[in-house]
């Protein structure tokens, strides 16, 4: 049983949503993050990253920078930015990016889940980059970035869906990078009685992104029952806060790669030891990206080229089986010597955002060569989630990206 709560949230005053809106923390350097936030103080970036806001000598983690966020907080909150709807909700954010429309539930999702792994992983965390939200949620006693969850198909959630956004929206506005922001509220209680239901029948959740901010509030839920050796499990510390997005809504965009050198191997050595694996195609000098799974675009030296995997994959888990895995496996360990690409300075990676031609253009400056994937699929992420295993790093790039800032659920 998954417990998907209605919430009272607390958002932006209607006539400033589209300036309290802000990409996630952490697309940003310092720098860039402070050149955002500062042209707009009712941007959520100034709470997010609130060494904006400060001197650039003082350090990021420092005590005084999650004090500096708490008091933005309380002041957008006081000078009524931010108003808090008393009833319990769920909300409908839908996002449009290309004409393209993505529809989820806004909710809080249970920390027992988590830890229970009725909401699965597919990723691991770094105690170093939890930290810094750890403490940024447990300031402001309040999540502000949601987490990025998918959950199976299922029809009574799309029709409550469906009706509600036939009626009156809360919110509605394009932001600067041209994406469409709508908001239903969904407060009759016969809809929201509906959703609870539904998700409480669903057996398992998945985080798409954000495996960090999800164990980061976590971590302060335990620590706040630590505090509090008394809780019942219904305190609002208990909860953190979700989009659930149904997986028929979600669209996974390829995870490119980027290699600086063919590790000491002559061109005509490289293609004859990539040939051992794969089916090299000439493909010309024009973009290309795969078109179907286990098939891959190489670019070198201005020429593309498609490959085409000889593995048997057949018998493999379900992290063998991905492609990602697949060319990390039979090319970029085995032939370019990159054992991890967690570490290893040689590779780099390119959100699919990006482009072919960020490809070419890194091709033309700090790297050698480049691979353009075919997309991870949501079936591969909840296989390899359900499987309890993990999949390698950069396996998946999600667009478009949830605003911080519009939603926010205090505890």
């Amino acid at each position: 049983m998954t417990k998907i709560n209605p919430f009272s949230c607390v958002r932006p005053e209607t006539s400033l949503v589209h300036r309290a809106a802000a990409l996630p923390y952490d697309v940003y350097n310092r720098a860039e993050a402070k050149e955002v936030a500062l042209k707009d103080a009712v941007s959520f970036l100034n709470i997010d990253r609130p060494e904006s806001n400060m001197p650039d000598d003082v350090d990021i983690y420092d005590d005084s920078v999650y004090a500096k966020a708490k008091e933005l907080f309380e002041a957008r909150i006081a000078d009524g930015t931010y108003i808090t709807d008393e009833d319990r909700c769920y909300y409908i954010y839908e996002l449009i990016m290309d004409g393209r429309s993505q529809k989820g539930i806004v909710a809080c999702a249970a920390i027992d889940d988590y830890i229970n792994e009725v909401i699965k992983k597919h990723e691991n965390t770094r105690a170093e980059k939890e930290l810094d939200r750890i403490r940024h949620v447990d300031t402001l006693s309040a999540q502000t970035g949601p987490i990025f969850l998918a959950y199976r198909s299922n029809q009574v959630i799309a029709d409550v869906i469906k009706s509600v956004m036939e009626g009156d929206m809360l919110y509605g506005f394009t932001s600067d990078d041209g994406i469409t922001h709508n908001v239903w509220k969904i407060a009759d209680e016969e809809n929201v009685e509906a959703i609870r239901a539904a998700f409480e029948a669903t057996e398992s959740i998945y985080i798409a992104d954000g495996h960090h901010r999800a164990a980061s509030a976590v971590k302060v839920g335990i620590k706040r029952r630590e505090e509090n050796p008394s809780y019942t499990g219904d305190e609002e510390f208990n909860f953190f806060l979700s989009v659930l997005f149904a997986e028929e809504e979600l669209m996974i965009m390829p995870y490119n790669r980027v290699v600086k050198d063919l590790n000491n191997h002559s061109k005509d050595e490289f293609f004859a030891k990539i040939a051992e694996n794969f089916i090299i195609t000439e493909m010309g000098t024009e973009n290309f990206a795969p078109d179907n799974k286990g098939e891959f675009g190489m670019l070198i030296d201005d020429v593309w080229y498609k490959l085409i995997s000889k593995v048997d994959i057949t018998d493999g888990n379900p992290v063998d089986c991905l492609d990602v895995a697949i060319l990390q496996a039979y090319l970029l360990g085995p032939v370019l010597g990159i054992a991890d690409p967690k570490t290893d300075k040689r590779i780099d990676f390119v959100g699919g955002i990006r482009g072919l031609d960020e490809l070419k253009r890194r091709c033309h400056t700090d790297m050698k060569l480049a691979f353009s994937m075919y997309p991870t699929s949501i079936t591969e992420l909840f296989d390899v989630a359900d499987a309890g295993l993990l999949m390698p790093p950069k396996s998946t790039w999600f667009e478009p990206k949830l605003r911080s800032g519009i939603f926010i659920h205090r505890f």
